[in-house]
């Protein structure tokens, strides 16, 4: 499905939780009305200690707040913070809790990999941070690299729409009448900015592959430079291809990836495709100083995307995930800065012939983790020449 632009938007960029949980917690505590959040994770530390306790202020104040959390990402939050969340009025459920033992059938692997917030329909939240601290990993100093975008104007109504109909979806496989979301009418928000963007959701239903797509449009339509940067990049062949075409175009592509091991068959299985990418002329840098967390592009300094989905089968395939597309040059301009910065100040290039340098039993590993990856993937029932 074609993505649908809105204009009369204003955009913030936000870095990583030190800018992002801020601005959350200022909006929230702001909230007349209603306030609707939903996250992979929400941890019990000292960022999901204080983000429930606003929202907890905010129900106690008489405002409606609704939190929907993943099964598994959030798998402590039941028996942590959901009951006193909801013990101070603040109407709260996980999505897809079965996770008891874990077996490789699709429901099991579609997760809520989302990361969106609305805020009296007039904030919203769209990005790539979970309700985590950004210093919550083993052996991290600095703070975990990730983006998420605030929001006002007329992409409000279609972020609210997504956050209402998947929580209704939640009620009725639940059978739960106490959340029961009543209508409610309520203006289209007014314009508050000159930015255009549009708001992208994949499921497993009518937004299948809308993500995916608008990544390939924009990559076939660039005709300067490309700027990726993933925590988990495992394109399928069709992605791939549209790269290696832009390279042949003599677009510039450069991709900055996770340098920490988080998740090693990932890891790996990312690191199998290097050669195949650096000999088509992709450049790919890996960044080191914290865990990369970011799933964000730009392109051709005018285009650019920041949301929850990685470029991997698991998000392309699977999970929920949405993204904001933007088409504005001082946000795309924003955004490559702060990539370019990252790469210059925690990231390294990877020479051409990284790749032929590793031991040849280094270069199996990597390509067993890829296969294992296209394994699990097939069984779950996603094979084909993606």
């Amino acid at each position: 499905m074609a993505a649908r632009f809105l204009s009369g938007n204003l955009l913030t960029l936000l870095n990583s939780g030190t800018e992002y949980f801020p601005a959350l917690i200022k909006a929230i505590d702001g909230a007349r009305h209603e306030v609707h959040l939903e996250s992979y994770i929400f941890e019990d530390d000292a960022t999901g200690r204080a983000v429930a306790d606003t929202l907890s202020r905010a129900a106690q104040r008489g405002v409606t707040v609704r939190v929907l959390v993943d099964g598994f990402g959030a798998r402590d939050f039941a028996d942590r913070l959901l009951p006193e969340l909801v013990a101070a009025g603040v109407q709260a459920m996980v999505y897809r809790p079965d996770i008891a033992r874990f077996q490789l059938r699709r429901h099991r692997l579609r997760r809520l990999h989302r990361k969106l917030v609305a805020v009296d329909g007039e904030i919203a939240f769209v990005g790539g941070i979970n309700v985590i601290d950004d210093l919550n990993t083993p052996h991290q100093v600095p703070p975990r690299y990730d983006y998420a975008v605030r929001i006002e104007g007329p992409l409000l109504t279609p972020i609210q729409q997504a956050l209402h109909r998947l929580w209704e979806i939640v009620l009725w496989a639940k059978l739960n009448r106490r959340y029961r979301l009543l209508p409610s009418v309520q203006k289209a928000p007014e314009a508050r900015g000159e930015q255009t963007a549009a708001f992208l959701v994949r499921d497993n239903i009518r937004h299948r592959r809308d993500i995916e797509e608008a990544y390939l449009a924009a990559i076939a339509a660039a005709s300067q430079d490309i700027i990726l940067a993933n925590a988990y990049f495992l394109p399928g062949r069709r992605f791939r291809r549209a790269l290696q075409d832009a390279v042949k175009r003599g677009v510039q592509v450069v991709i900055l990836l996770q340098g920490r091991i988080e998740y090693r068959l990932l890891h790996y299985a990312t690191q199998a495709l290097y050669g195949k990418l650096l000999g088509a002329g992709i450049r790919i840098f890996e960044y080191r100083r914290s865990f990369l967390h970011a799933k964000v592009a730009v392109i051709d300094h005018h285009w650019a995307t920041v949301g929850s989905s990685n470029i991997d089968p698991f998000s392309l395939l699977l999970a929920r995930e949405a993204n904001v597309v933007v088409k504005d040059r001082k946000f795309a301009e924003e955004l490559r800065r702060s990539l370019r910065q990252a790469m210059q100040n925690g990231a390294r290039e990877l020479p051409f012939d990284s790749w032929k340098r590793l031991p040849w039993h280094s270069r199996l590993l990597r390509w067993a983790s890829y296969n294992l990856v296209r394994i699990l993937v097939g069984i779950a029932g996603y094979g084909g020449k993606r």
